[in-house]
């Protein structure tokens, strides 16, 4: 028997949906029937849509407490519902911790970590109400669980999210599931911004075991499961999504022809 994902007559919020990563989620929930409510400070510059289907942009600041309330509240006088949370919006600028100021430090943990518990709670409150409840899936990052020099206080933010996925799924069972998506290395339109040109990303993307970064898809329907039935027993998980992860260093490092095997 054929296991099919159909989101049809379900509501989805996702933050930041409307470039990079975001898109490709946006996208992916529009192919499994959902209709998609995207929010960001700013439109999308190329229509987000996918087999003749486009979401509905709504702006916000998810740090502020009223524009995500008349977000939540905006979806739910408009669709009646709100089934899926996909807290995306991030993101951090390169700067090494001894050279940024309290306030840059400030903003970067008020974007990763307080925004998508504001968000969340919000949708909480909604979600609780309805008979089928709802889920929430953070966006969250390997730079949560390995150094994270030049994005550190974006790594520890994100090491924060992880956390509250496993407390809030604790609070808000049953009626409220809550995963996080752990993601490594994703190839975006602004992937040259950190790689370089082609052959910078061509050789970065050698050093991932699957040797490529994810498309913004690959997370969208890693997403999308989370959200869907399947996964109605799965609350207060993380799942890895990046490609195998990063290859240990010792192992290019070393001269001999096989590398012992650590005992530790």
């Amino acid at each position: 028997m054929a296991i099919e994902v159909n989101l049809s007559g379900s509501v989805v919020l996702v933050t930041g949906g409307v470039r990079g990563v975001g898109a490709g989620i946006s996208r992916v929930f529009l192919d499994a029937g959902a209709t998609v409510v995207a929010c960001a400070r700013r439109p999308a510059d190329i229509p987000v849509e996918s087999n003749g289907r486009g979401i509905d942009f709504l702006p916000c600041d998810v740090r502020d407490p009223d524009s995500v309330r008349e977000l939540v509240d905006s979806i739910v006088a408009k669709y009646g519902r709100l089934d899926t949370v996909v807290n995306n919006a991030g993101g951090a600028p390169f700067a090494l911790a001894a050279d940024a100021s309290p306030n840059f430090h400030s903003k970067i943990i008020q974007l990763n970590l307080l925004a998508p518990l504001l968000v969340s709670q919000v949708a909480n409150e909604v979600m609780q109400k309805q008979d089928d409840g709802g889920s929430i899936v953070m966006i969250s990052s390997v730079s949560g669980h390995r150094a994270s020099p030049g994005t550190a206080a974006y790594g520890a933010a994100k090491a924060g999210v992880d956390s509250l996925v496993s407390s809030l799924s604790v609070e808000w069972a049953p009626k409220v599931r809550l995963n996080s998506v752990i993601v490594g290395l994703v190839n975006t339109e602004s992937s040259h911004l950190h790689y370089g040109d082609d052959d910078g990303i061509a050789a970065v993307s050698s050093t991932v075991p699957m040797q490529r970064m994810a498309a913004p898809e690959d997370i969208g329907r890693t997403a999308v499961f989370l959200a869907s039935p399947l996964a109605s027993y799965i609350t207060g998980g993380s799942l890895l999504v990046h490609g195998g992860g990063e290859k240990p260093a010792f192992l290019q490092a070393s001269t001999a022809d096989v590398p012992a095997v650590s005992g530790h």
